[in-house]
């Protein structure tokens, strides 16, 4: 990741650029921006309330609102942030809210990170400056308490809400000081620096499994999705998507059979100045019912565009050819020379490992409902990057972005697919085609079809090994569309170390592993065929869902040629000399755990039965999450595998909410097996195949495995958990059915066949 992304996104105790203000009147949460024609921001502001930073606030009956700048699907991101602060403040978690940031500009903090959730950032990028935010809040009422009861604050207690003075008896609540309005004191960003943090063994929130705050309005139903936004005098939009996936147009529309449909209003061909769809016409609607049957009975006209005739193998083709081309490409990594190294090997082995294209499909539909107000426009809709969705907005309304509010909803389901914000663009022109509200809804149909996918991707990998079986140089080629440079913003690329010009590194992490290997080269080639007719994005894991299936896959097939355990050799090579200090140990450490928790290697298994080991640093070395595990299969001799069991183990760091922790990694885990065993979509005359959960079939309740978990909390900096188990769960499966039948397998999803032919070669 480059300087600038680092800066924006990654660094939690940099406080120099903005300032908390502490003792600040609150305006709370309001969805609109001062200065902005259309909006007022007095009617939204909470008298009297307390509010230490714009993250959260404290109001004159005692309730402490944290709010979230991070999409909550599912994850409890809401909840943790909540925790952080709580901690510190000294609240009585009873006390404790959450809601939703906007996209009002006071939520841009570069303290806090960009308003993106992705890549495991969310909690340790915001632990320590949410923990200061707590603690500068406890100190201003501390102070404000020492004021009105005329005791010294340094004999203070904050405990549960309250303040006491233990020598007088004397106590003040968080809502009687906030009340008193002596709560002014404010705080410099060195002051906030300067603060003294509690340590673990202090620590009485951070730890413990308290009940998510989002669980009730979720049980209950009063939590909003984006599909539950109801909007008066409100119209529906049901879209019509083109057959090719991308660069089609649409040449006619025929709308006289949906004019025959009750409640009818238009259909609108979509002017996408964002480039962010193509050949997508919208039917809106009285109803949604009304709108599918319109989208249905519409007969449109399409030039296919140059895509028109693509499919996967295609696609495949063409990074193979780049591959083989010495000047593609850009480096990623370049230590010492590998080609010198592999001239003086006593063995030399080359494998080509792909994986398909895979698509996100989150249970709650995408969707999005655009109303215009005067000159503002207002989005209802859940979403993981509210900056560059509110410009897709803007541009798709021909509108200056600053006149955007969104209005952030929960999300049911994302898993990277809602970074994009194409369902926005048909709800925006819909609604300034017909002049009022309008909400478009996806099918699953749409979805699937028009998903920013997982890539398809080619790796070749090479490696060498001396005479004593010492792994000495790996070169390594990851060709595939590049989903983080469709988005345009130069900042989220990479610098290349030859020079030749920025990549997407969002495509090659994983690769820049934590082994000492003295000779390694990591080369990114952009597939531009796919890249135009694939427009991918980011899935859960995102590039370490693929670099390490070919990593850990050839670290094994090293192994295994140099006649050593694959485990005791991963061990070897995690030794944390040079760069790799630190990471290493920690790696090795999950390693260990996971190994002991299975039993790896101490006990006799079944013929027909392995276990396969693999570790990654997930997602990227500067926000690197220490994952291991270990894999369990039994092979018939059809090739059919059965995942017995997962063990992983995960370095978090320092552990906010244990059963969180536990849930994120059993889900990831349970994710990486459907990623590895089950989900492939294909691309056939330029449009994807599979179009519903029958064709498209992700891993199902009855081929669910046990999944053991270790957490080792070791008072750490706070890791990520949401992605890091995805990535070293197919790598270990693969493993384990070479140990199990002799199997290579290289290709995701891994098949019977493919295992049936690999047990005969």
């Amino acid at each position: 990741m480059n300087e600038h992304v680092k800066n924006v996104a990654l660094e939690t105790t940099d406080l120099s650029r903005r300032s908390f203000l502490v003792g600040t009147a609150a305006t709370g949460l309001v969805l609109g921006y001062a200065g902005v024609p259309g909006i007022d921001s007095a009617a939204a502001a909470v008298p009297a309330s307390f509010e230490p930073s714009v993250w959260y606030a404290i109001s004159p009956d005692g309730l402490v609102t944290v709010t979230c700048g991070k999409a909550d699907m599912g994850q409890h991101i809401a909840s943790t942030m909540a925790q952080i602060v709580c901690e510190e403040l000294g609240a009585k978690w009873s006390d404790m809210r959450v809601a939703l940031a906007s996209n009002d500009p006071k939520f841009n903090d570069p303290v806090l990170g960009a308003q993106i959730t992705g890549g495991s950032w969310s909690t340790m990028m915001n632990f320590d400056a949410m923990s200061r935010a707590g603690a500068a809040g406890r100190m201003a009422l501390t102070e404000g308490a020492a004021a009105a009861m005329g005791v010294p604050a340094s004999e203070l207690v904050v405990r549960d809400s309250m303040i006491v003075h233990p020598k007088s008896k004397k106590q003040m609540s968080f809502a009687e000081i906030v009340k008193s309005g002596k709560a002014t004191k404010t705080f410099t960003p060195d002051e906030l620096k300067a603060i003294k943090l509690k340590t673990p063994d202090q620590y009485t929130m951070i730890g413990v499994s308290v009940p998510q705050l989002d669980i009730p309005s979720k049980t209950n139903g009063t939590a909003k999705y984006g599909i539950d936004v109801m909007l008066p005098g409100m119209a529906y939009g049901a879209v019509v998507t083109p057959p090719v996936r991308f660069g089609a147009t649409v040449k006619l529309v025929d709308d006289s059979g949906a004019k025959k449909v009750p409640g009818f209003i238009k259909a609108v061909t979509l002017d996408d100045k964002t480039g962010t769809t193509s050949g997508w016409v919208v039917a809106v609607a009285s109803t949604y019912a009304n709108a599918k049957k319109a989208a249905q009975a519409l007969k449109i006209a399409y030039d296919g565009g140059p895509n028109a005739k693509l499919s996967s193998q295609s696609l495949l083709d063409e990074a193979m050819r780049l591959q083989k081309l010495e000047d593609s490409g850009q480096f990623f990594v370049k230590d010492g020379d590998p080609n010198a190294a592999f001239g003086s090997a006593a063995k030399v082995l080359e494998a080509e490992y792909t994986t398909s294209i895979n698509i996100h499909a989150p249970l709650e539909p995408m969707n999005a409902t655009a109303e215009f107000k005067g000159d503002i426009l207002h989005i209802y809709s859940g979403n993981q990057f509210a900056t560059r969705s509110g410009a897709i907005a803007a541009g798709a309304a021909g509108i200056d972005p600053k006149f955007v509010v969104m209005h952030q909803m929960w999300l049911g389901g994302g898993f990277g697919r809602r970074l994009d914000a194409d369902m926005m663009i048909p709800a925006v022109q819909a609604a300034k085609a017909v002049g009022k509200p309008v909400k478009v809804i996806y099918t699953r149909e749409n979805d699937m079809t028009m998903d920013f996918s997982r890539p398809l991707t080619y790796q070749k990998v090479k490696a060498g090994v001396d005479g004593d079986g010492k792994l000495i140089a790996i070169s390594h080629d990851v060709v595939s569309a590049w989903p983080t440079a469709r988005w345009g913003i130069p900042d989220f690329l990479t610098p290349s170390v030859d020079k030749k010009g920025p990549l997407d590194s969002f495509t090659v992490n994983g690769a820049d592993f934590f082994y000492t290997v003295p000779n390694h080269y990591v080369r990114a080639i952009k597939n531009e065929l796919a890249h135009n007719a694939t427009p991918s994005g980011q899935l859960r894991s995102v590039a370490p869902g693929w670099t390490f299936w070919a990593v850990e896959s050839m670290i094994d097939e090293i192994a295994a040629a140099a006649g050593k355990d694959p485990a005791q050799f991963r061990i070897s090579l995690l030794d944390g000399a040079g760069k790799n200090d630190g990471g290493a140990q920690r790696l090795r450490n999950t390693l260990l755990a996971a190994m002991g928790l299975s039993g790896y290697g101490t006990k006799q298994l079944p013929k027909g039965e392995g276990m396969g080991v693999a570790c990654v640093s997930s997602q990227e070395r500067a926000t690197a999450s220490w994952t291991a595990c270990v894999a369990h299969v039994a092979v018939a001799p059809s090739g059919a595998v059965t995942v017995k069991k997962l063990t992983v183990a995960t370095d978090v760091g320092t552990q906010v909410h244990p059963d969180n922790i536990r849930a994120q990694v059993e889900g990831a885990a349970l994710w990486g097996l459907s990623l590895a065993m089950y989900e492939k979509a294909t691309l056939k005359d330029g449009g994807i195949e599979q179009t519903n959960f029958d064709s498209y079939t992700p891993l199902r309740m009855s081929q669910t495995p046990e999944v053991a978990v270790a957490v080792i909390a070791n008072g750490e900096k706070a890791t990520g958990v949401g992605e890091p188990a995805v990535t070293v769960v197919a790598p270990a499966i693969g493993n384990a059915i070479f140990n199990a039948s002799g199997a290579r397998v290289r290709a995701l999803p891994i098949t019977a066949e493919a295992v049936k032919a690999s047990m005969k070669a």
